[in-house]
């Protein structure tokens, strides 16, 4: 499988000489971190990021023949979100090969990574699953796409604790109209001004887009009713 300039990667850090950190792709594929690419501003102690044997999430920069070269800082929280979500995906895929196809699966998820990444592979036999056919054969396929089918009915939650606060006459009526006014998630009294949103969709993306239009929203109404609106940061 080859690697593309902007691909975000996941990386075991193997060795650290002087300002340069190695790490392995894909257990076989060597690539290097300089240290600007680390974190951005001054690093005062390498290893709170870097350590042999860790894993980090990486993405590539440069490519010049067999040389790699990645950076840590310029992964987005969103990037990392998405690549942790499709790695988990691809283990589950795994999983599942491994469950029917049992001595044959450590084959065919080579010859599968070989020309394309696990994920997006399965990604068009959703769409085709011929593909799959052509690879397992027909029964198997039916049985691996039957478990997929079943898993996607498993419901995603993402949280988010909030404070809702005013010194308005009428705010505490003001809040509670707010917060009635949700229908696509599940509110939850915790403290004085502070409230649990819950989401849940069949895929995390949706679930967190279902509840940062809704965090949004609430923002934009509080403003309006002279509330103080924050969110819990983790």
């Amino acid at each position: 499988m080859e690697f593309e300039v902007g691909d975000v990667v996941m990386c075991t850090v193997d060795r650290i000489a002087g300002t340069i950190v190695f790490v392995k792709i894909d257990k076989n594929i060597e690539g290097s971190i300089v240290l600007s690419e680390i974190a951005p501003g001054r690093i005062r102690n390498l290893r709170e990021y870097v350590v042999p044997k860790k894993r980090i999430i990486c993405k590539v920069i440069r490519i010049n023949r067999n040389r790699i070269d990645l950076s840590l800082r310029r992964v987005t929280q969103k990037e990392k979100k998405d690549f942790e979500e499709k790695h988990r995906q691809e283990k589950s895929y795994i999983s599942i090969l491994k469950n029917v196809l049992k001595e044959k699966a450590e084959d065919i998820i080579n010859k599968i990574s070989e020309k394309d990444k696990l994920f997006d592979f399965f990604q068009g036999v959703k769409e085709n699953p011929k593909k799959l056919e052509e690879i397992v054969g027909k029964k198997d396929a039916e049985k691996i796409l039957e478990i997929i089918d079943a898993q996607k009915k498993k419901k995603y939650v993402i949280k988010k604790e909030i404070t809702l606060t005013t010194a308005e006459p009428a705010g505490l009526n003001a809040i509670k109209n707010i917060l009635g006014k949700i229908k696509n998630a599940k509110v939850t009294y915790i403290s004085a001004g502070k409230y649990s949103l819950k989401t849940e969709a069949e895929d995390i993306k949706t679930a967190d887009k279902v509840l940062k239009d809704l965090l949004k929203n609430l923002e934009e109404q509080s403003k309006k009713e002279n509330i103080s609106f924050s969110i819990k940061e983790k």
